[in-house]
């Protein structure tokens, strides 16, 4: 019996649209939240900064907890009811955050949010891609990323737009509307039910190699991405979260370090636009290379104090833009889409964790040694990333050619 059929090519921009846009507002109401709410918030309910922005990270911190269990039950139910989960508890969860009468009451209801994040972030995206197209998900994963890139463009001034007209709780509460009126019934529409057991069964039998069966070394290549994507991600909240203090440091004014920042954005969306024109031809694992190369590059850049921030701004943005879409595309093509679910969870489990504790150790970091030691630490980290993927490369070798023939 041949493998079940996959959705039609035609429908596949259709799909990735619908979740780009999911996406989008799952992200604008999650990692990049604090930038625009947290002022209001701080001004109007009296709260120290502090525990406003840990809200994000209690988000983070829960999801990573989920993360395994979300890939387990992608692999048994399917995406649909994974996803729409997710916008329902962003939905509570916004909601909590919007109504929220004490600061306790508010981190409690970020952990509701850290669940939606947990269901309906890259890494289950992803992880439901894997399921729809199988090895072919190479593509949607990358043109999601591509899309879910706009998000901080779109959600940062729709957010103060909400709040200047509205005020920060109805803007919260809004934005759970309309996860529950846009992000929900175009998740429904666009993922398919899960396939019969016979069918997964059937599907399983048909991938080539790493789909049912561990492949050779497959624990050291878990811990040795699992460690790469934690740094990258640990380095990358480091960075974003004090990007003006860095770039202060380094001469710059406060308005020129924000005009250099302009430029993160657009960095990722371009290397992620050459990565969906070219990066049919050659293997993930080189695209991980190149992300952590840059990273490093971009920290490096900093460290030595090169007179053009600009190139720094470029370079780290650009490694940062592609690690996303690695993170999801290299353990597709290493273990085949059978698995995909299960292993990405557990992947997924030490980068958000890493994630959401990153801001806090970069702060105090900053606050005791300074903003040149953070510099020097980021970098040593940012290399030794790259030590790690040459290790990595060792490792991986023999599948990557063989993929490659």
């Amino acid at each position: 019996m041949e493998a079940p059929a996959r959705l039609p090519s035609a429908n596949q921009h259709v799909v990735i649209a619908a979740l780009g846009v999911a996406t989008i507002l799952a992200w604008g109401t999650s990692f990049y939240f604090p930038a625009v709410f947290a002022g209001p918030i701080v001004r109007d309910t009296q709260w120290s900064f502090e525990v406003v922005v840990s809200g994000t990270s209690v988000g983070l911190l829960v999801a990573g907890l989920a993360a395994p269990a979300v890939g387990r039950l992608i692999n048994r139910y399917g995406g649909r009811p994974i996803l729409l989960a997710s916008s329902l508890l962003y939905a509570v969860g916004l909601s909590g955050v919007g109504l929220a009468p004490s600061s306790l009451f508010y981190l409690g209801s970020w952990a509701v949010v850290g669940l939606g994040m947990g269901c309906g972030l890259y890494d289950a995206v992803f992880a439901v891609l894997g399921r729809m197209y199988g090895r072919a998900a190479r593509g949607p994963i990358t043109n999601l990323t591509l899309v879910g890139g706009f998000s901080s463009t779109i959600c940062w001034p729709l957010s103060a737009l909400l709040i200047d007209a509205f005020g920060w709780r109805a803007a919260c509460l809004i934005y759970a509307g309309l996860h529950l009126c846009v992000s929900l019934p175009l998740q429904y529409a666009v993922v398919r039910r899960r396939q019969s057991g016979h069918e997964d069964e059937q599907r399983d039998r048909t991938v080539v190699s790493g789909g049912v069966h561990p492949i050779p070394h497959e624990r050291p290549i878990m811990i040795l991405i699992g460690t790469i994507m934690s740094v990258a991600t640990a380095v990358g909240a480091v960075v974003i979260v004090n990007m003006m203090t860095l770039l202060q440091a380094r001469g710059e004014t406060f308005a020129a370090a924000v005009a250099l920042a302009t430029l993160f954005g657009p960095a990722q969306v371009g290397a992620r636009v050459f990565e969906f024109l070219f990066g049919k031809r050659y293997h993930p694992i080189y695209t991980l290379a190149a992300s952590c190369i840059l990273m490093a590059l971009g920290l490096l850049l900093l460290w030595l104090a090169v007179p053009v921030l600009a190139l720094v701004i470029l370079c780290y943005g650009g490694g940062y833009g592609i690690c996303w879409i690695a993170r999801g595309t290299l353990p597709l093509a290493l273990f085949g889409p059978s698995r995909f679910p299960v292993l990405i969870g557990r992947l997924a489990f030490p980068s958000l964790v890493s994630q959401a504790l990153a801001p806090s150790l970069g702060a105090w970091l900053i606050t005791a040694a300074g903003a040149n030691t953070t510099i020097a630490v980021l970098t040593l980290a940012a290399v030794l990333n790259v030590v790690l993927v040459a290790m990595l490369w060792a490792v991986c070798r023999p599948h990557v050619l063989v993929a490659s023939c």
